[in-house]
């Protein structure tokens, strides 16, 4: 699944992304570099994205480690 080719049809335009916040801390969301994954820096929690779709559901996010939080911190 994380290796499949990104289908364009697949990817979040900007206007989808500028509305979306974390379900949890209500902050905004920041695009991965590989553009399969939102990123909250605040809830430290990154959620998937399948075929163009964010899945904001805690049960699908996974916890981001300190690392990867500098990296996206902006």
């Amino acid at each position: 699944m994380g290796d499949e080719p990104l289908d364009p049809r697949h990817v979040l335009d900007v206007h989808t992304l500028e509305i979306l916040v974390c379900p949890l801390t209500k902050t905004r969301l920041i695009l991965s570099d590989d553009k399969s994954e939102l990123i909250s820096v605040a809830a430290r929690l990154a959620f998937p994205i399948r075929k163009g779709v964010p899945l904001l559901s805690l049960e699908e996010a996974r916890s981001v480690e300190p690392e990867e939080l500098q990296h996206h911190s902006r």
